[in-house]
């Protein structure tokens, strides 16, 4: 199992890498769920991370 810290730091490297992802593609990527990306990304939020997003469903 990949430790949250790593996990964040795979997203952050991803979502520097181009604008727009979907959580599908981003869970793909990261060989996670949906569910655990979104997690993420709220995690990355709290920290001050820059993300925005739309809700609509992949």
């Amino acid at each position: 199992m990949i430790s949250t810290s790593t996990r964040l730091l795979r997203l952050v490297s991803l979502l520097s890498t181009r604008s727009t992802w979907t959580c599908r593609e981003l869970s793909e990527r990261m060989a996670a769920t949906d569910r655990t990306v979104r997690r993420d990304i709220a995690r990355l939020r709290e920290l001050g991370w820059p993300t925005q997003g739309a809700d609509s469903y992949d």
